[in-house]
């Protein structure tokens, strides 16, 4: 896909979840997610956080957590729902449905990856159909590397998704709905051993 098409689809990703946060009920905002020790409320703090801060204030939070990004994110996010509420995270999700953010040298495609496994950490927390249809997760899986940005190996394994055109790994074949294959290469779910 070109820049226009995944941005399309990043559009499409974000009023999808906003679709499914304005009919969640209040109790399961809070929720664990798949991010470990971050609610699902934490999780949209999270993905609006690049919609509600500038680069400097992101860069400032960075050098209090000295350089590590996710230890600024956690703090960032945890402050944001002590002080924000639900119907406010999700009205900033909802407002910036077609913002142009990108993550820096990730591209639009990293603007989609963002959104689409973190659209995951939800759905699959508390048991919700996925947001995200097969064709734009293996859009996710076949543009990105990533096993070696999560840390994950796949050890001679090749995990070929059921229900999208994609493939992740070399060795030994494991058939995956393109969904679990997402949430394996980014350490969401245990590397299958057999299938």
């Amino acid at each position: 896909m070109n820049d226009d098409e995944l941005f399309g689809e990043t559009t499409a990703q974000r009023a999808s979840l906003v679709q499914l946060l304005d009919g969640l009920p209040e109790p399961q905002w809070d929720a664990p997610s798949l991010c470990a020790g971050w609610r699902i409320r934490e999780v949209v703090a999270h993905i609006t956080m690049p919609y509600r801060y500038s680069v400097a204030a992101i860069l400032a939070a960075m050098l209090r957590a000295r350089g590590k990004f996710d230890v600024a994110a956690d703090g960032l996010a945890r402050r944001d729902t002590a002080d924000r509420s639900s119907a406010a995270l999700l009205e900033d999700l909802r407002r910036n449905v077609a913002h142009r953010w990108t993550p820096p040298r990730g591209g639009q495609l990293g603007a989609l990856s963002h959104d689409v496994i973190h659209g995951l950490d939800m759905t699959e927390a508390i048991v919700l159909q996925p947001v995200s249809p097969p064709d734009r997760i293996a859009e996710v899986l076949g543009g990105a590397k990533l096993a070696k940005a999560f840390k994950v190996n796949l050890s001679g394994r090749r995990l070929i998704a059921t229900d999208a055109d994609c493939a992740v790994g070399e060795g030994r074949h494991i058939d995956l709905p393109a969904k679990e294959i997402l949430l394996v290469v980014t350490g969401r779910r245990p590397v299958p051993m057999d299938r």
